[in-house]
């Protein structure tokens, strides 16, 4: 059935196409509105049929099943309804007019939350005194920037929609090998056992890791986020697990030093996955974030430090990211748990996890999702049964990774999942807040 209607829909969106092309976005917004109201029975049944797979998999409690009957996709009133803009795999930010656009067709489909990068590949994408005292540049060179302010661009465009913008400090503590900010400053970098300081991402990209435990990396990295919340009208940062460091490092000079002091002179265990020395490490980043939240409440009470980790038991023992903990202390004031699942199933599993389930309680937990990735294809059908899941649990809502995939990285046309997600999010809906910190319903 499902196969049916997606041949369906992509005949109806190749002339979609064509009908945009004579008459422009607000055309094909009309005939959209009118074929929903064409075929409200036919997708309708297709969602009940997924439903009934999920049940099967995975039992709702009594709460759960109230919650889904009387909360339909169009009577929600507050849920996050996210995207992450970002320059990897993706120019939606290397043009004003093309920023521009996204930015109201988000809107036109009633998302409510941008998370722009501002942080990359050892660079700020915004002009910035701080990062240009420290790598030499005010912003990344790349001649798609020169002379803008995307960050601006973006709180501009999104706050006149209503949109909040929480800019997305993508890399953390990481960074190009052949970057500026690493050749500039060696002495911030941490290592392995063997003092190798590169990290490979996908195999492709050489990477190095700052020093979360250097006191002159924890300023440095404070500035900058200071100077956003100071500076810019936004709403929060984000970090994520890139805020902490993969677990084979910390063997530097620095961090032995400081764990030989605070262990009788005893040296770190060489078993990088020693569980008492990931404690240390990951207890050593939590006190930082400590003093980074309070620097950023200090500067900007109402700007909320948002968290897009991966899940725990990951975020901990690969990137010696406790986020349980920092959720426990009052640091995160809304979180984001990546969930990247192929299988419904496995999906399910992680929204289940006791540390969700305990954050929820007294902040937004929202779940992140996978529209797809350069060279690896993510059917709306399977994005649309995630939605369902989570809102099936009451969570606070979604957050998709990332723009480019939700309709131009897709075998799918753009215009057939456009409509979907027209589908998905029906109505316009507010942000969860600490006031209302799950789904909510008018």
């Amino acid at each position: 059935m499902e196969n049916y209607v997606s041949k369906l829909f992509n005949s109806w969106a190749n002339g979609l196409v064509l009908f945009s092309q004579r008459y422009g976005r607000q055309g094909w917004l009309t005939f959209l509105f009118i074929l929903t109201l064409t075929i409200i029975t036919v997708v309708p049944s297709m969602s009940h049929s997924q439903g009934a797979i999920e049940l099967n998999t995975d039992k709702l409690t009594s709460t759960q099943v109230a919650q889904k009957k009387t909360c339909s996709i169009q009577n929600i009133s507050r849920e996050l309804r996210g995207v992450w803009l970002t320059n990897i795999d993706s120019d939606v930010l290397f043009s004003r007019q093309k920023l521009k656009d996204a930015i109201a067709t988000l809107a036109d489909l009633n998302f409510n939350t941008l998370y722009p990068t501002v942080w990359n590949w050892g660079y700020t994408l915004y002009p910035s005194p701080i990062a240009e005292a420290v790598s030499g540049k005010a912003v990344d060179p790349i001649e798609e920037l020169k002379g803008r302010d995307i960050l601006q661009e973006i709180i501009e465009e999104g706050h006149k929609r209503q949109m909040a913008v929480i800019p997305w400090f993508e890399f953390g503590f990481m960074a190009p090998a052949d970057s500026a900010l690493a050749k500039r400053h060696p002495e911030w970098l941490t290592k392995r056992q063997d003092g190798n300081i590169i990290w490979w991402e996908g195999k492709q990209h050489q990477r190095v890791w700052l020093n979360p435990l250097h006191p002159e990396v924890q300023q440095f990295i404070t500035n900058l986020i200071v100077e956003i919340v100071s500076h810019y009208d936004v709403d929060g940062i984000q970090l994520d697990d890139h805020f902490g460091y993969p677990s084979d490092f910390g063997y530097d000079d620095f961090t032995v030093e400081l764990y030989k002091q605070e262990h009788g002179g005893k040296s770190p265990p060489k078993d990088t996955k020693d569980p008492q020395w990931i404690q240390w490490r990951a207890d050593k980043i939590t006190a930082y974030v400590e003093q980074l939240f309070h620097a950023i409440k200090d500067a900007n009470p109402e700007a909320i430090v948002s968290l897009s980790p991966n899940p725990y038991n990951f975020s901990l023992k690969h990137f010696l990211l406790d986020w349980d903990k920092w959720q426990k202390k009052g640091l995160i004031e809304e979180l984001i748990v990546q969930v990247y699942r192929h299988e419904q199933a496995s999906f399910i599993t992680e929204l289940n996890k006791p540390e969700i389930k305990a954050a929820k309680e007294h902040i937004p937990v929202g779940i992140g999702i996978l529209s797809g990735l350069k060279g690896r294809f993510v059917p709306v059908g399977r994005i649309q049964q995630q939605v369902d899941a989570t809102r099936d649990r009451n969570l606070a809502g979604v957050s998709f990774f990332f723009y480019e995939s939700l309709w131009n990285l897709a075998t799918e046309s753009p215009l057939n999942r456009q409509y979907r997600f027209q589908f998905l999010f029906q109505e316009k809906a507010k942000r969860p807040d600490l006031n209302n910190t799950t789904l909510s319903c008018s």
